[in-house]
């Protein structure tokens, strides 16, 4: 358990607060997060590396010369918000263009999506690169679509390496997708951990036993086994990592590895060392070579009981990134070079950025574009408990609500950038992420998208017209399917927007209006005949087959407000 804390609520910005305390001369608090003390040199790319609070020394740990510019740091066990992220980004990007860092989680890849978009639609060159090390969470042909866990260490210390090294943008990226691709990670539990403030753990493994290939948040793992000696562990598992050992010869690669032995909070360093030693031995049986092998704790789970694996699989190029110095709050690896690193003079802050200049023309835009989400906001409203009624059958019944606080934060925020003069682009940006804060969950992640992509379309100083209008409606659904990840037949939101889609191109001949009121009529048919389909994405795909005979939530409430849409044009 957590025995030291003033609130469970504030645990998470209190510990990120006492580290910016104890490590001024690395690290300052930004809104969001935590950045250098230094700035960024101009034109050097920007490692932004983050996730939820609960697994230090990950993410606010790493953060210095040699490994990351900045971390956005989410409450316990959650993504940070896309405003977070962005925040961040812009406390840490100074002309270079930033990689985005983190584990390959639902949340993460949300609202790190998100503001990727709306960081792009500003002129920023974003890369994303995921961390997928586990083994236990896919297979080896889905290598990319595994969990991230310990494996962020040496993935974020190697494209740390490659910028401090005078990499660009597009070479950091190559490197630090090649070192994930080399990162293998196992790991067991003896036992689960406890939240800040909570009675009892998230999950309990039966004495004895041990659960084989848990996650970092207390995912299931792939089965339980019994608890044997420290060297049984020891060759769980590093048999498990070997299985995926690519051919000595092959790319460079001839048996030389990094080795990362992580403890997850509770099993500690003298343990960690019994079980090393039994893993050196088994590696030079193999006729391999332990690389700086780091023992101790990297990406910890609170105080969950267990430890984890990683291998990386290392080439002449890795290999030399991997022993690169480093130095941040919780990871140093010998002397920096020494370098003029200028001391941070700026820290830009969301409430006090400056609205772009805008035109008349672009303004009354903006107006119709606050009536619409005012529109949305009172679709929202009425149809809250049906959404919430509906999404209770196979979710958590909280889509309706989840509407109605994302419609009405949207058209706040868009009233709020209005009054301040801004145009329709600025205004749709600022509404986006505005709906992605105040909703939370998926569908607020992604109707942030939705309209911070359509917002890219229009512009804060031209005049718009209705080719604007349906090329924005088609930039946001694209951004849905992009960043959710969902197709046709999945029994989602994109189940009723790819039919709109379709329809408003082929009703539309320059008039919006009615082709967008066509389109609404195909959508609510598809979104109706979901109701047939078992879901296979998101929170329902547990429960998919009880989700038959009722239509999906997402879908339907897209199709009542593209038909307010329709009426609004229309009007």
């Amino acid at each position: 358990m957590t025995y030291l804390l003033n609130s469970p609520d504030d645990f998470a910005d209190e510990a990120v607060r006492g580290l910016v305390a104890s490590h001024p001369d690395l690290l300052v608090r930004v809104p969001g997060g935590v950045a250098r003390s230094t700035e960024t040199p101009p034109g050097q790319p920007a490692l932004v590396i983050g996730g939820g609070s609960g697994h230090y020394p990950a993410f606010a740990g790493w953060v210095g010369p040699g490994m990351g510019h900045g971390a956005p740091c989410g409450n316990v066990f959650s993504s940070p918000s896309a405003s977070e992220v962005y925040s961040v980004v812009r406390n840490a990007e100074n002309g270079g263009g930033v990689i985005l860092g983190f584990g390959n989680y639902a949340g993460d890849v949300l609202h790190f999506g998100l503001a990727a978009e709306k960081l792009r639609h500003e002129g920023i060159d974003v890369r994303i690169v995921t961390v997928s090390d586990d083994i236990a969470s896919n297979g080896p042909e889905n290598h990319r679509d595994r969990r991230g866990v310990a494996g962020d260490l040496p993935v974020f210390k190697i494209a740390g390496a490659a910028i401090e090294a005078g990499a660009d943008l597009d070479e950091a990226e190559r490197l630090a997708w090649k070192a994930n691709d080399a990162t293998r990670s196992f790991g067991v539990a003896f036992d689960g951990c406890t939240l800040p403030g909570a009675e009892a753990p998230l999950f309990h493994v039966e004495k004895g036993r041990m659960g084989v290939g848990l996650g970092i948040h207390g995912e299931p793992g792939v089965r339980d086994d019994d608890i044997g000696s420290a060297a049984d562990i020891a060759d769980l598992l590093l048999d498990e990592l070997l299985t995926e050992e690519p051919p000595r010869g092959e790319n460079g690669y001839e048996g030389r590895v990094a080795v990362v032995l992580n403890g997850l909070g509770t099993v500690k360093y003298e343990e960690l060392f019994v079980v090393y030693g039994r893993i050196d031995e088994r590696l030079k049986a193999n006729g391999l070579t332990a690389v700086r092998p780091e023992v101790g704790e990297f990406v910890t789970s609170l105080d969950m009981a267990g430890l984890s694996l990683t291998l990386v699989f290392l080439d002449d190029e890795l290999e030399r990134l991997w022993l690169a110095p480093v130095e941040t709050p919780a990871y140093r690896r010998g002397a920096m070079p020494a370098v003029d690193r200028a001391p941070r003079t700026r820290t830009w802050d969301a409430a006090e950025a400056e609205i772009p200049q805008s035109s008349e023309e672009s303004r009354h835009c903006a107006d119709n574009v606050v009536a619409v989400l005012d529109t949305f906001e009172n679709v929202c409203v009425e149809n809250e408990a049906e959404l919430g009624r509906l999404d209770a059958v196979a979710g958590d019944g909280d889509h309706g609500q989840g509407m109605t606080f994302g419609s009405r934060g949207a058209a706040r925020a868009a009233r709020a950038a209005v009054d301040r003069g801004a145009g329709a682009r600025t205004t749709l940006l600022l509404a986006g992420q505005a709906w992605a804060d105040a909703a939370g969950g998926t569908s607020g992640a992604l109707w942030g998208a939705a309209l911070t992509s359509a917002g890219g379309v229009f512009s804060d100083t031209d005049p718009a017209g209705d080719q604007h209008v349906v090329d924005a409606i088609s930039a946001g659904i694209d951004a849905v399917i992009r960043l959710g990840g969902a197709q046709p037949g999945d029994k989602t939101m994109v189940d009723a927007a790819v039919p709109f889609r379709d329809a408003l191109h082929e009703a539309f001949d320059g008039t919006a209006g009615p082709a967008i009121t066509t389109a609404a009529r195909v959508a609510r048919a598809a979104a109706d005949e979901t109701a047939d389909i078992a879901a296979r994405l998101g929170r329902s795909r547990v429960l998919g087959e009880k989700s038959v005979g009722t239509p999906d939530p997402g879908a339907l409430s897209f199709s009542l407000l593209m038909a307010a849409l329709g009426e609004h044009v229309t009007t």
